[in-house]
């Protein structure tokens, strides 16, 4: 049975949670956000995001205020500060088609909601939403412009993620969440056919694995990068942790796509056909199996207890109930199957959750990525370095799109999303602009000067001599038909 405030609104705290310690740190962030230069409000943002607990939250007049929306909040004064006291935009650049899909995707999914309800609390509950989504995205939007802000981005994280593996790894042999103990999680982690799921400050344990397993290619791309190779070192040592400690089939694919990826770098140049090839072995298996080819889901389990099955008789179903879904999304849902309630596939909760229009937006999303990235390589093709910055950033990419087969991102882990496509976006924006030769100028004509008439009336004279002249295009073509026997 799905839990009863699945599909209600109004559920959650009745009062404020907040311990002394999150309060300090969130007013710390506040006044970080407020008062740092640009490029650095980057870190305090990531902090305060995945260090804290999504419980902790202010409860005011009703309205469920988590820490990290403060925080964003703090954060989008700043901007409408910016927008109204400079005359250049605070965004370095012009929103581009990944901005404009995105916010498309944002506004299409939370109409879709609240028209599919039709009620005061879907209101209040996607305003959350279109907060987090605009107010994240937009923030790293706003702190990172260049290679430098993309790699101090990656640099916080890669501390982030070492401070949560120690935390996780406490976790799984002392049974203990320390990040339980502020409040918000669970204090004791979940324990699965004996095995230890640490979760550390995320809503679940397979979030926890997936934010640091998509975490991997970034943490090599500093390694590469040559300037931050010890953070470069703690940060996939902490990755690492967090996806074995998770205990989780989802995380462990999603690192095994992260690798498996990186290796596949001397097939950069040829990449179209390996595509090309990928879709039609998956043609050839859907006709030679016996079940549809989505079902080769219900055989991947690498821990043991994973419900493979269940996730493949969700895209069954989300399939078969097309009609249900494509206007506005569907609360029938849990009435299609056994446990269908449970969302644990992205693209599926964007469907059900948005309609087929912002099912498209968030495939349009993924597209663009990777035609920047692929155009931008293209773009930087013989600059070694270059061109790896811009395949892994696609193999990171691609694992989050490995992980969305497993779980969708209901918690904080939604901003490692967010953070990654403006970091596309940042990276790869220099080398798709158009350069476009400047026209010349022509300064004002002027009669020839006096004092140069008597040359010019000896040159007429000398042409003269010569005789009528064929003019310049019938030599253009006498030139060409003797050059062409």
């Amino acid at each position: 049975m799905p839990p009863e405030h699945l599909f209600k609104f109004g559920e959650g705290a009745g009062e404020t949670l907040l311990h002394p310690v999150v309060l300090v740190a969130m007013l710390l962030a506040i006044a970080l956000t407020l008062l740092l230069p640009r490029k650095y409000v980057v870190v305090p943002l990531l902090t305060i995001i995945f260090l804290v607990p999504i419980g902790q939250q202010l409860l005011i007049g009703g309205l469920h205020f988590f820490v990290y929306r403060v925080v964003l909040l703090a954060g989008c004064l700043r901007i409408l500060y910016t927008l109204i006291s400079a005359p250049e935009s605070p965004f370095c650049r012009r929103l581009d088609a990944l901005d404009k899909v995105f916010v498309v995707w944002a506004v299409l999914r939370a109409l879709a909601v609240i028209l599919l309800f039709s009620q005061a609390g879907a209101v209040i509950n996607q305003m959350g939403f279109l907060l987090d989504a605009f107010g994240g995205y937009f923030m790293f939007r706003y702190s990172i412009h260049d290679e430098e802000d993309i790699h101090r981005a990656i640099r916080t994280l890669a501390v982030i993620v070492f401070i949560i593996g120690i935390g996780m790894l406490f976790e799984k042999f002392q049974m203990v969440n320390v990040f339980g103990l502020l409040g918000g999680v669970h204090s004791e982690p979940d324990v699965r056919l004996g095995s230890v799921r640490s979760q550390g400050p995320f809503q679940h344990s397979v979030l926890a694995g997936t934010f640091a397993a998509t975490l991997v290619p970034l943490f090599f791309l500093l390694w590469k990068s040559g300037k931050s190779r010890g953070l470069a070192v703690i940060g996939g040592i902490g990755a690492t942790v967090m996806t074995v400690t998770a205990a989780s089939s989802t995380p462990l694919l999603a690192y095994a796509g992260a690798v498996l990826a990186i290796c596949c770098w001397p097939l950069r140049r040829v990449m179209r056909p390996v595509r090309w090839g990928f879709v039609i072995a998956l043609v050839g298996l859907q006709l030679v199996m016996k079940a549809p080819v989505w079902f080769l889901i219900r055989r991947v389990d690498i821990i043991g207890g994973s419900s493979g099955y269940h996730r493949a008789m969700l895209v069954n179903d989300f399939i078969m109930h097309f009609r249900d879904w494509w206007l506005l999304g569907t609360t029938d849902n849990p009435r299609w199957g056994f446990t269908m309630w449970d969302l644990a596939n992205q693209y599926v909760l964007e469907g059900q959750t948005g309609g087929l229009a912002a099912f498209i937006c968030f495939i349009a999303i993924i597209c663009i990525c990777f035609s920047r990235i692929g155009r931008a390589r293209y773009a930087v093709e013989g600059d070694r370095d270059q061109e790896w910055c811009f395949w892994l950033l696609g193999c990171a990419l691609f694992s989050h799109l490995v992980a969305f087969f497993g779980i969708s991102y209901f918690d904080q882990t939604r901003f490692a999303w967010f953070v990654l496509l403006t970091i596309i976006s940042a990276a790869t924006a220099p080398f798709l602009v158009k350069v476009n030769a400047p026209a010349p100028v022509h300064g004002r004509l002027r009669s020839a000067s006096p004092a140069y008439a008597p040359m010019a009336k000896a040159r007429a004279k000398s042409f003269a001599s010569l005789g009528p002249q064929p003019s310049l295009r019938s030599r253009y073509f006498k030139t060409k038909m003797s050059s062409s026997y």
